[in-house]
């Protein structure tokens, strides 16, 4: 009988959890390698792969297997560049002071815009967990509504964030790989980050049936 995926949005979040999501089968740990190997193409490969979380979250929050999410390269590429988009539509407030407090030499408007950028990064993953619920670009060019759902996750969302923080030190480590090896460390931290916030946002704001059975999956990680 095949069994169900061990690490869902229904898994309890922690470092072991976030941490193996992606390599959690073989299939799971093909679509890295996919990832990885698309990286080299520039801008494109990484749009691709903004998209491909975006596609696996809504998956997983519609009840079927995160993988196979490599599937319609069209409409991933779509999902990257509106997901890209919000990415400069949060950050362009910040890069326009920063920009000014650079050439005037003002500290007090540089302060302004790192607070901006810090803000803007708070706010990114209040919006990508609800844009792969339907593909509602609504979700997205809403800063307000982002970032507050960002800080009414409460505790939850800051160790959501402390353990994306942990798999990008992590991560760093493929470098070690002639270089190579972070091309992948790079895919895996962003799916470990993808799923962290989309586990906080579903446990906070939507639900997400339980996953359908795959025969792919391996044994629990208590296993």
């Amino acid at each position: 009988m095949p069994d169900r995926e061990a690490i869902a949005l229904q898994t309890p979040l922690d470092l072991r959890t976030s941490f193996a999501f992606p390599l959690q089968s073989a299939r799971a740990r093909r679509e890295v390698l996919i990832g990885a190997a698309l990286l080299l193409v520039p801008f494109v490969g990484w749009l691709l792969n903004m998209g491909h979380r975006v596609m696996m979250v809504h998956r997983m929050l519609h009840g079927e297997p995160a993988w196979p999410s490599w599937r319609d390269y069209g409409e991933l590429l779509r999902h990257g560049a509106v997901t890209f988009a919000g990415m400069l539509y949060y950050y362009a407030p910040g890069l326009a002071l920063l920009a000014v407090a650079w050439t005037a030499d003002a500290p007090a408007l540089a302060a302004a815009g790192g607070l901006l950028m810090v803000l803007a990064t708070l706010a990114i993953p209040g919006y990508m967990t609800h844009y792969c619920r339907a593909f509602d670009a609504a979700e997205i060019f809403n800063p307000a509504r982002a970032l507050g759902r960002a800080l009414q996750g409460g505790a939850a969302y800051w160790h959501a964030w402390s353990i994306a923080l942990a798999a990008l030190a992590l991560s760093f480590a493929g470098l070690l790989a002639f270089g190579i090896g972070f091309l992948v460390t790079s895919v895996w931290f962003w799916q470990v980050a993808g799923f962290s916030f989309a586990r906080v946002f579903t446990q906070r704001y939507l639900a997400a049936p339980a996953p359908a059975t795959v025969g792919e999956a391996l044994p629990s990680p208590e296993a």
